[in-house]
């Protein structure tokens, strides 16, 4: 899950093979486990794990999954013990890239996030490139032929800060502190959530013209995205779709 709008990166992976899928489900089950370990089980009094259960909800993830997940989490039959671990590096022609990781072996995973140096870029330390990128809540409404105005009435009323409507879907944009007033505001007004998370939005952007770049970057982010450890991947690079940015 990566760039500055997960949700096209969520639907391109909605339509990968099933070993994708599959990654998809260890991702957010892992997700889950955490969120149940420290906020408990139940997403009536744990805003985060409702966002949760509906981001795997979007991916297709069965119920029977989703409830296995939490419930095994809260008696304690998950022994695993995963810690949050940022990784900051850049890809080629300076591309910014941030990894967010949850593992429960620290050593794997850093030797696994050595893809930058495979594919033209490397590895920084910690704050390289976290200056580029400001935290924002993102909500993401299913767009059934939504009036622009109203949802913009509706979600500025909730302090939001920006919409950006597609076809399919609305993208709202808010300060990460207003994120739960938000995402439970226009759920009560009827509007379908898809997700509601923070996520790490780029100050500018780089643009990649060489053939053999845009190929490396497209690797580099592939392996991170393919490894278990990696939760969400966010880079600056001004892909072809989002030249418009």
């Amino acid at each position: 899950m990566s760039g500055h709008s997960k949700w096209n990166n969520i639907k391109r992976k909605k339509e990968a093979t099933d070993a994708a899928k599959a990654k998809i489900f260890t991702k957010i089950g892992r997700e889950i486990t955490v969120c149940v370990k420290e906020g408990g089980a139940d997403p009536n009094s744990n805003a985060k794990l409702r966002d949760l259960i509906a981001k795997a909800k979007s991916n297709n993830v069965p119920n029977d999954n989703i409830d296995r997940g939490i419930k095994k989490a809260a008696g304690g039959g998950d022994k695993n013990n995963y810690e949050s671990i940022v990784y900051e590096g850049y890809g080629p022609n300076g591309v910014a890239v941030i990894v967010e990781c949850l593992t429960d072996n620290k050593n794997r995973t850093a030797g696994d996030i050595r893809y930058f140096d495979k594919f033209g870029g490397n590895l920084g330390t910690s704050g390289c490139v976290s200056f580029l990128f400001t935290e924002k809540g993102m909500v993401v409404l299913e767009n059934t032929g939504l009036d622009e105005d109203t949802v913009m009435e509706d979600c500025f009323a909730f302090d939001a800060d920006d919409l950006s409507v597609e076809d399919d879907v609305v993208e709202i944009s808010c300060d990460p502190s207003v994120l739960p007033a938000l995402r439970d505001g226009m759920t009560e007004k009827g509007y379908h959530v898809l997700s509601a998370e923070v996520e790490q939005i780029p100050a500018t952007y780089t643009t990649l013209t060489d053939e053999d770049q845009i190929k490396k970057m497209n690797l580099l982010l592939e392996h991170l995205e393919e490894n278990d450890d990696v939760q969400n991947v966010y880079h600056n690079w001004s892909m072809p779709e989002d030249i418009d940015e």
